[in-house]
């Protein structure tokens, strides 16, 4: 039983070397950077209108949208900014 568990190990270490191998000889593809969102705004500036869509279904089935200055002398709205999250990076 031994000898068995030993030979499937050497086997897959085999394997695995041989695919690092092939991987290494192959060109990477050429990576493109996403271009950087670039502001002007400093702090205590008023954010400028934008619209974003929500996971919530309107009366017509599609998405409701939010458009920030909907909620100018409404209500308060605080904007949170995490840079690079949920992004893997």
């Amino acid at each position: 039983m031994k000898i068995i568990v030993a030979a499937v190990l050497l086997f897959a270490v085999v394997a695995i070397a041989a695919a690092q191998a092939t991987a290494s000889q192959t060109p990477a593809p050429a990576r493109t950077t996403p271009a950087v969102p670039h502001t002007n705004l400093k702090v205590g500036q008023p954010a400028p209108d934008f619209t974003l869509p929500s996971t919530i279904a309107g009366q017509d089935g599609r998405s409701v949208r939010y458009k920030l200055s909907d909620f100018k002398g409404k209500k308060n709205v605080v904007l949170a900014f995490y840079v690079l999250a949920f992004t893997g990076g």
